[in-house]
């Protein structure tokens, strides 16, 4: 069994947390807010810092919202950096940028410890059934030497490349989630204004190549109108300004990624930064005047 750090005991880090727990790891826990004390009762460790989980722990995964965030967990007083000594691995969940990834990297590898960047895909249903996407960047043997604890946590596991490929991966992986609740939003609105049962269209449309699980998960939710996170419209329109940032950098553009990202600042205006992701769809509601299920 190996002794583990969590940092980041949000609505992703603590199912999470949860598994290593229940798989046996000596698991030390550490949470701005507190430590949900149902970790506690499973056998999880209670910390009072960042600093005091790194010096317990081989392995340290942290799961924070942003890139500020991670570099605050790791470098700040009583930060991770303090609490590690020479051999240990940082594995950072988050979804933060690929360039800033790439220097916490460096920093952290010159205190003599490895470091992978591990961001993931699936939500907090992937996180509570440990059904998550993870692509991970860092080097070959650190990646063989974490992957048992991956495979607690995930199921699509896959080393993409070296520091910061991990969390270039992640930011194509919401470009492309974001543009399918983009079509589902707008098919379901077409169906449902033209007249149609918008929950029979969706029924219809998961038997034929539209099929995709934003469809099947956020359509449902856009048909029932049940937009609690979920994944926070914030954090979504977090990842996008990376994805546009870096391709303004690389000389990319992305059009339709630059248009998701303007409903989701319409939704924002709205009141809806906590909403789930599903309920772009209500942007394009405030342009029709009207609803999917014709409540317009």
């Amino acid at each position: 069994m190996q002794k583990i750090g969590f940092i980041g005991l949000g609505i992703m880090g603590a199912p999470m947390a949860g598994h290593l727990i229940a798989a046996g790891h000596e698991v030390f826990l550490y949470s701005r807010s507190r430590v949900p004390p149902e970790l506690v009762d499973a056998g999880g460790k209670a910390c009072g810092s960042a600093r005091d989980v790194a010096s317990h722990a081989d392995i340290i995964i942290t799961m924070v919202p942003d890139t500020p965030d991670v570099a605050k967990v790791l470098f700040d007083t009583d930060g991770v950096a303090e609490g590690l000594s020479a051999g240990k691995v940082v594995v950072d969940m988050s979804s933060i940028a690929p360039v800033e990834t790439k220097q916490f990297a460096e920093r952290i590898n010159a205190l003599g410890c490895e470091y992978l960047d591990a961001p993931v895909s699936g939500g907090e249903v992937g996180a509570k059934a440990a059904s998550l996407t993870i692509m991970v960047g860092g080097s070959q043997a650190t990646f063989d030497a974490v992957k048992p604890i991956f495979e607690l946590m995930g199921k699509n596991i896959t080393l993409v490349g070296s520091n910061g490929a991990g969390q270039t991966c992640k930011v194509a992986n919401q470009i492309i989630v974001a543009l399918n609740i983009e079509a589902v939003a707008e098919a379901l609105l077409f169906a449902s204004r033209m007249g149609a049962d918008a929950g029979k269209v969706r029924e219809a449309l998961l038997g034929g190549f539209a099929a995709s699980r934003v469809l099947e998960v956020h359509g449902d939710r856009m048909v029932k109108r049940t937009f609690n996170p979920g994944f926070r419209i914030e954090l979504h329109q977090k990842d996008l300004n990376l994805a546009l940032s870096s391709a303004r950098a690389a000389g990319v553009s992305l059009p339709n990624t630059a248009t998701a990202q303007e409903l989701f600042n319409a939704c924002v205006a709205h009141g809806g930064k906590a909403w789930d992701h599903s309920a772009m769809v209500r942007a394009l509601e405030f342009l029709a005047d009207f609803e999917v299920g014709g409540g317009g």
